[in-house]
C-alpha cells in the first residue's frame, strides 16, 4: 500500500508555469461553458472528464475548433464497447486540420518540420510548401483512382516525404499504413498482404548508423507479392533512379493544386497499425479520422501543452506508432522534427545533439535510451545546450526511477519529465503528461482526461495502492473501430474484452497511489506470479540492469506440470564481462535487497542476446512459450522478432531441460 501522504515530488511546476498552461486555459474555460469545476485543479478536472463523458468530448471539439463539415447528432449515441459510436452524422477530414496553420499568411513561411538526418543538420519544409505537396499528391492519387477507403502503403523512413504521402492519403479519405525500411520483406508482407494495399511509396534504401542500406531488392519482392498494388511511387533516399513501372516522386509533387479535402464520416478509417504480432499474424488495428484528432488534439495540445511556439521532437520510426502522434503535433500548429538515423550515432548522446540544434521543447524518447546515456555517462545539461527543452518525455517502457533522478540532475532540475504509457491499440496515452501536477520519481504523472483508467483485481475490483490489471471501463474516441479482416468483431474482442466483459483489459500491471499518479510493471500476460505474490518484469529490469555488466536482461515465470514454478533470469552481458559467481551472488543480491526474496530467480543464465518485437520491446511471451515446450513454429511469427537466431537458444535450453522443446 502506498502511504496517507504522497511522497516529496522530484519536481513540481512553479505557479507561472501552471498560468501559462493550455490546460490551465481549458479548465476555466469549459467551467464557464460546460460547468465544469474550477477549482480543485487536474483532479477535478479528470474526474469531470470522466463522468461527464460525452460533455467532455463536446468541450474538446469546441476549444480546438474542429471543422466539422456537416453537424453532429450526438456526441456518444452509443457508448457500449466495443461499438462506441462517436459524433454520428458529422463529417470531417484530419488533414485539413493538420494543415490548418498553413492557411495563415503570416505563417505559411515558418517551418512545419524539420528533417534531421546523421549528420544532425536541419532541413525546414515550411507550411506553405508541405500544403503545396500535400495539394499535389492527393491531386494524383485521385488521378490514379485511388477512392475514399482504398489503402495507401508506406516503405518509408521517417522522412519529409512520408508525412505528405500521410496527408495526402487521408485527404483523398484513403487509408494510410506504413512500415520502416528495416523491416524484412517478409515482416512487411505481413502486414501489407492483410489490407491490399493500391498504391505504395517506397525508398530505394536509407541510412543508418553511418552505412548505406540498400533495399532494392526488397521492393521488388513487396511489388511482386501485392497484386493489389496499381502503382509504385520511388523516393530516390540513395540516389538511384526509379525502377520499370514505377512513378518518380519529384513528378507527382511538381503540381500547384489547392488541396481537397474530403469531407468522411467521424468513424472513416484513417490509418492501420499493427501490434507486435508474437503470435500469428500481427493485428491490424484501424482507427478513425474524427477519434484520432480529437483525441491527438486533447493529448497534444493540453497534456504535452504544444502550440504553435513549440518544437516537438520524439524519437521514433514509421513503424511505431508513436511516429503517427508525432506527425499529429501538426494539428497544434507545432513544428515537427523527424529524426532519420541511428538513435546512438555518432556516439551514445546524438539524441541530445539534435534536441539542442532544432530547440526542441518537447523531446521525446524511450526509457532504454535515458538508461543508456546514464550508463555511458552522458552529461546532456553540461555539454548541450537544451535551454529551449521544457518536457522530456519518455514511452516503450517503464522509467525506472534511476532514469528520473538521472534526468533531474544531468538535464536540468527544472525539468518537467513525462513518463507516459499507452499502446498501439489506441495511438495514445492512457496515463502520462500533465503539465500542472508534480513528478514523482517512478510514477506517470495521473490518467489522462477522458480516460477512465482503474486497476482491477481478478473479480473486477478496483484497487488503490495496489497491482491490478490496468482497464479502461469507459470509451476512448481513438480506441480501434474494428480489426482488418475481422469480420465478426471476434478477434477484436478476445484482444480486449475476454477477461471483463465490456471493459477494455489492456495487460499491463499497474498500481493508482492514492495521490492518483500511476505506476506500470509490465506486461500482466507475462506477469511472475511466485508463491501468490504478482511482479511486474519491469521492477526486476530496473535492478538488474544498474549493474555495469548487465546490458540487458530478460525474466521468465514458469508454470510447471508439476506444480512448480520456474523463474529463470537471462543475462546479456556487457563487453568484457562474465557470469561468475561474483557476478551471480550479486545479481541476486540486488534483487533480494531492493526488491524482496521472492524476486530472485531460481537461475541466472548468459544468453547471446535478449530478442525484441521490430519496434524493441523485449519479447517474454513468445520465450515463455518456446521454454513450455512450444514449437518455435507457433511460439512466434518470425517476421516480428529482431533477430530469430537469438530464439533457438531459448528452445534449444527448453528441450535440454524437459525433452520436450523443439527447434521446428
Amino acid at each position: 500500500m502506498t502511504s496517507a501522504t504522497p511522497p516529496e515530488p522530484l519536481w513540481s511546476p512553479g505557479p507561472d508555469r501552471i498560468a501559462a498552461a493550455r490546460i490551465t486555459a481549458f479548465q476555466a474555460w469549459a467551467a464557464d461553458r460546460f460547468a465544469a469545476p474550477a477549482d480543485g485543479g487536474y483532479p477535478a478536472l479528470h474526474r469531470w472528464s470522466v463522468e461527464e463523458l460525452d460533455t467532455f468530448w463536446q468541450a474538446v471539439a469546441e476549444w480546438f475548433d474542429v471543422r466539422f463539415t456537416t453537424p453532429y447528432e450526438s456526441v456518444l449515441a452509443d457508448r457500449s464497447m466495443p461499438g462506441a459510436q462517436w459524433f454520428p452524422g458529422a463529417t470531417l477530414n484530419y488533414a485539413e486540420h493538420a494543415l490548418r496553420a498553413a492557411e495563415d499568411p503570416a505563417r505559411a513561411d515558418d517551418a512545419a518540420l524539420l528533417h534531421v538526418d546523421e549528420t544532425h543538420e536541419a532541413t525546414p519544409v515550411t507550411w506553405g510548401e508541405l500544403r503545396r505537396q500535400v495539394g499535389a499528391l492527393a491531386a494524383e492519387l485521385r488521378a490514379l483512382g485511388v477512392r475514399p477507403g482504398d489503402r495507401v502503403s508506406g516503405y518509408l523512413p521517417n522522412i519529409p516525404e512520408a508525412v505528405a504521402a500521410l496527408l495526402a492519403t487521408a485527404a483523398v479519405g484513403a487509408v494510410w499504413t506504413s512500415c520502416a525500411p528495416d523491416f524484412g520483406a517478409r515482416s512487411v508482407l505481413d502486414r501489407f498482404q492483410q489490407v491490399e494495399p493500391v498504391v505504395l511509396f517506397t525508398v530505394d534504401g536509407y541510412r543508418y548508423g553511418g552505412k548505406e542500406h540498400d533495399r532494392r531488392d526488397t521492393v521488388a519482392e513487396l511489388r511482386a507479392e501485392l497484386p493489389s498494388l496499381r502503382a509504385v511511387v520511388h523516393i530516390p533516399l540513395l540516389g538511384t533512379a526509379a525502377p520499370d513501372g514505377a512513378l518518380a516522386w519529384s513528378e507527382l509533387v511538381s503540381g500547384d493544386a489547392e488541396p481537397v479535402f474530403e469531407p468522411v464520416p467521424f468513424d472513416h478509417p484513417l490509418w492501420v497499425l499493427y501490434s507486435s504480432g508474437t503470435t500469428g499474424l500481427p493485428k491490424a488495428i484501424v482507427q478513425s479520422q474524427g477519434g484520432i484528432l480529437l483525441e491527438h488534439l486533447k493529448q497534444l495540445g493540453l497534456h504535452c501543452d504544444l502550440g504553435p511556439e513549440d518544437r516537438f521532437f520524439w524519437y521514433t520510426s514509421t513503424g511505431w506508432m508513436m511516429w503517427n502522434f508525432l506527425v499529429s503535433g501538426l494539428l497544434t500548429g507545432t513544428t515537427v522534427v523527424l529524426y532519420d538515423g541511428s538513435p546512438g550515432y555518432p556516439d551514445t548522446g546524438a539524441q541530445w545533439r539534435i534536441a539542442e540544434r532544432t530547440g526542441a521543447t518537447l523531446y521525446g524518447t524511450s526509457a532504454a535510451y535515458v538508461m543508456a546515456c546514464r550508463k555511458a555517462e552522458v552529461h546532456p545539461g553540461r555539454d548541450f545546450d537544451l535551454s529551449a527543452v521544457k518536457c522530456v518525455a519518455t514511452t516503450g517502457s517503464p522509467l525506472p526511477p534511476d532514469g528520473f533522478r538521472w534526468l533531474h540532475d544531468e538535464v536540468a532540475e527544472d525539468l518537467w519529465i513525462a513518463s507516459v504509457s499507452g499502446g498501439t491499440d489506441v495511438c495514445s496515452c492512457f496515463a502520462g503528461a500533465v503539465p500542472t501536477l508534480p513528478v514523482h520519481i517512478g510514477e506517470l504523472q495521473a490518467a489522462c482526461l477522458g480516460t477512465d483508467l482503474q486497476s482491477w483485481d481478478p473479480s473486477g475490483k478496483p484497487l488503490v495502492g495496489e497491482v491490478g490489471e490496468l482497464v479502461v471501463t469507459n470509451p476512448m474516441p481513438s480506441m480501434p473501430i474494428r480489426f482488418w479482416n475481422d469480420p465478426d468483431g471476434s478477434r477484436y474482442r478476445d484482444s480486449y474484452f475476454e477477461m471483463f466483459p465490456g471493459v477494455w483489459r489492456h495487460g499491463d500491471w499497474i498500481t493508482i497511489t492514492d495521490h492518483g499518479s500511476v505506476v506500470i510493471h509490465g506486461r500482466s500476460d507475462s506477469t511472475l506470479n511466485r508463491q501468490g505474490v504478482r511482479m511486474g518484469s519491469a521492477d526486476i529490469y530496473e535492478a538488474v540492469e544498474r549493474l555495469p555488466e548487465i546490458k540487458e536482461s530478460l525474466v521468465i515465470g514458469l508454470e510447471e506440470p508439476n506444480g512448480g514454478y520456474w523463474m529463470p533470469l537471462f543475462v546479456h552481458l556487457a563487453p568484457g564481462a562474465t557470469l561468475d559467481d561474483d557476478l551471480r551472488g550479486r545479481i541476486k543480491a540486488t534483487i533480494r535487497e531492493e526488491l524482496s526474496p521472492r524476486h530472485v530467480p531460481d537461475e541466472v543464465i548468459e544468453v547471446p542476446g535478449i530478442p525484441h518485437t521490430l519496434t524493441g520491446k523485449r519479447i517474454e511471451v513468445p520465450v515463455k512459450r518456446l521454454l513450455q515446450g512450444t514449437p518455435m513454429v507457433k511460439a512466434v511469427n518470425p517476421g516480428s522478432v529482431d533477430n530469430l537466431d537469438l530464439l533457438h537458444f531459448y528452445a534449444d535450453l527448453a528441450r535440454t531441460r524437459t525433452g520436450t522443446g523443439t527447434r521446428d
